[in-house]
């Protein structure tokens, strides 16, 4: 597959961050306290999360990524931005006292993992309409909008973003979250999963079936295209004049948290590079094979993907 050239791709990423905390250990006996193992920690590591993953996947297929979000003013949050930084995106994190930083902890023995905890607060309103006046300012450098809802609440604004977004001619992909389809209302492309699509459209009695719905869906929005991801059936691409279906790629599946960020950054990246998006769809869903083969929420390469 020819390497398309993304070092022009200019990406502009928006939503809920968090701080993606693992802490890995060894499990050898039952706490007598209660039927649980106990995991002795022997090293830990952080990973940027959330839209923070998606900038980051941005970044390791070549583009130039902006990251505007909002973190707690604690050690998280300045803990986020560091390793953002240094994974090369460009970050903007508005600090909100009122909070505190998005964080999931995993715990992780035996190459599994044993428990997830998580952290989290809805940001203030006052610092999500601050942050508006900045998300024009940064829609002037980037050719494609990333939307990255994990519904945390940082996203209490996206219909007007999407509005400005297509106001300045931009193209404009979401990941969604919830039941309330109608807040990414004229947004170009959206990226449900399958468990993301049936909260919205109902469960589906065939593929023709699934196909009435999607495409239902589409119009109702206004979207050029709904890409519905499939895990380990692939993904398929609703377009007002097709249904395309793309297989998944064939290897073992070790962790698929994180995957939906490299599929939206991959897509998003390869538009902005000039791919076609039949095209851009085939390269994201070869990305989300590899990433699907490392442990937690991990990244795609140019070098992985094309050689």
């Amino acid at each position: 597959m020819k390497s398309p050239d993304t070092r022009k791709a200019r990406m502009l990423v928006v939503g809920d961050v968090m701080l993606d905390r693992y802490w890995f250990g060894e499990v050898s006996r039952i706490s007598p306290e209660a039927p649980v193992p106990i995991v002795r920690v022997a090293r830990e590591e952080v990973r940027p999360g959330g839209a923070a993953n998606v900038a980051r996947n941005c970044v390791a297929l070549g583009a130039r990524t902006r990251l505007l979000s909002v973190v707690g003013d604690d050690a998280e949050g300045r803990l986020l931005r560091r390793i953002a930084e240094e994974a090369g995106i460009e970050v903007s994190l508005h600090p909100d006292r009122s909070i505190r930083t998005t964080q999931k902890l995993r715990v992780i023995g035996r190459q599994q993992q044993l428990l997830r905890i998580d952290f989290e607060t809805p940001p203030s309103r006052e610092v999500l309409a601050s942050k508006l006046a900045e998300f024009r300012e940064a829609l002037a450098g980037c050719d494609v909008l990333i939307l990255s809802d994990y519904g945390k609440g940082g996203l209490a604004h996206i219909g007007r973003m999407i509005a400005m977004a297509r106001a300045a001619g931009k193209k404009v992909l979401v990941d969604p979250k919830g039941e309330d389809y109608a807040r990414y209302k004229g947004a170009h492309i959206m990226t449900p999963n399958r468990g993301e699509l049936r909260e919205v459209v109902g469960g589906w009695k065939s593929e023709a079936d699934l196909q009435r719905r999607s495409q239902k869906l589409r119009r109702v929005l206004g979207l050029d295209a709904l890409l519905l991801t499939r895990a380990e059936q692939g993904m398929t691409l609703y377009t007002a004049r097709r249904a395309m279906h793309v297989k998944a790629e064939a290897r073992e599946v070790y962790d698929v948290s994180g995957a939906g960020d490299t599929v939206i950054a991959a897509l998003g990246t390869m538009l902005a590079a000039g791919v076609r998006l039949e095209q851009a769809v085939r390269i994201a869903n070869r990305a989300a094979g590899i990433v699907v083969g490392k442990l937690g929420a991990a990244v795609a390469t140019r070098k992985e993907l094309f050689g």
